[in-house]
């Protein structure tokens, strides 16, 4: 296992970290606790959740698992994160995760999910930035970080705070381009750089054809679209969800035959991902919230078909109806109220896209 320095801190953390949000089965604990444990076994030790992934049922696990850590002495950090932005609603959540965890201490502690400039100047106003200030100093977060969606420029306004020690932020080999000014104001900060989706939220291994660019010799996609952001010395930690023993086992296969690139074959890939990979939804289903009730996730997977596939007749047509059971018309629902795209971590045109499902060119 690769470890490194996590910003200016003096936290040394592993290249490949464990997300605690996609869990085969989160109500079987044994299991979701022995594939923790054999994480932090294979040297990982940055662990990741969140209060909303399965409904806090991921804090649970995490807590069990970081029990049994202690008892093999297996070292871990703990990351997680928060929503609220009042100092009682801050200080109420995370007594409850602290209980959920079973830890007395959350080492790297997000202000989570600022998703417009506009979000970001309501939250200071509440006193979340007070409020994360105070807990540190109480010691009952170690690291001050964030969890951003913003693009280009916009994260800077988030970094001028001076107050940050890491960001968690989206940055993958197809979506690198509205992310790249992000992450240059990150390693200017010199900030600890955590990845999440750095698979693209399965985009990525699921058209291992259309990814096959990102490969060397005898490599899969999964292990070239992680080690290309490993040959990024400034990111600290590229968060993988794990969710079987098997899944683990080839990312940290990945990690132990890891040679980077040269600059020249760096630059080869990045030319080829810069033409053909813009635009793919990463189904993160922030855009989950439509008062018409559409399934929009499901919408967008279905429009990646559009991006993906240009050989299959009708692929978005064919998605919806064998992969989710859903017709084109259900996107006619759409009014146009902007609330999903308001949330678009990638900042998509949903609502086009909506259009082009529900009306398909002739």
């Amino acid at each position: 296992m690769l470890y490194r320095d996590y910003g200016q801190t003096e936290e040394k953390v592993s290249l490949l970290g464990f997300g605690g949000m996609r869990f085969k089965n989160i109500d079987d604990h044994d299991e979701c606790v022995r594939l923790m444990v054999a994480a932090a076994e294979g040297g990982i030790n940055y662990f990741d959740t969140a209060p909303g992934y399965f409904e806090t049922r991921s804090e649970t696990v995490f807590g069990k698992a970081f029990a049994e850590m202690r008892k093999r002495g297996l070292p871990y950090f703990c990351s997680s994160k928060t929503f609220e932005s009042t100092e009682s609603g801050i200080r109420r959540e995370i007594e409850n995760q602290l209980k959920r965890l079973n830890i007395d201490t959350i080492d790297f502690y997000h202000i989570w999910c600022i998703l417009s400039l506009d979000n970001w100047e309501k939250r200071k106003k509440d006193g979340v930035v007070d409020t994360f200030r105070k807990l540190k100093e109480e010691g009952v977060i170690r690291h001050i970080c964030i969890s951003s969606h913003l693009i280009k420029n916009e994260i800077k306004e988030l970094l001028m705070e001076d107050v940050f020690e890491g960001v968690l932020f989206g940055y993958s080999a197809y979506n690198f381009q509205t992310r790249q000014e992000a992450f240059n104001a990150i390693k200017e900060k010199k900030l600890g750089a955590v990845i999440m989706n750095p698979l693209g939220g399965g985009v990525i291994p699921q058209h291992p054809d259309k990814f096959k660019f990102l490969c060397r010799e005898g490599e899969s996609v999964s292990s070239a679209a992680l080690s290309i952001l490993w040959d990024h010395p400034e990111i600290t930690t590229t968060l993988v969800g794990f969710d079987t023993i098997e899944h683990l086992n080839d990312s940290l296969q990945a990690m132990e035959s890891y040679k980077p690139r040269t600059k020249a074959e760096l630059e080869q890939i990045i030319a080829k991902a810069q033409g053909s990979l813009e635009g793919i939804c990463t189904g993160c289903a922030y855009c989950d919230n439509c008062p018409e009730e559409i399934p929009i996730p499901y919408y967008m997977d279905a429009y990646n078909q559009k991006l993906l596939d240009k050989k299959t007749d009708d692929p978005v047509g064919n998605r919806l109806k064998w992969h989710w059971s859903l017709e084109r018309s259900g996107a006619a629902k759409c009014t146009e109220c902007g609330l999903c795209e308001q949330s678009c971590t990638q900042h998509l045109d949903i609502i086009k896209r909506l259009k082009e499902i529900a009306q398909p060119a002739q």
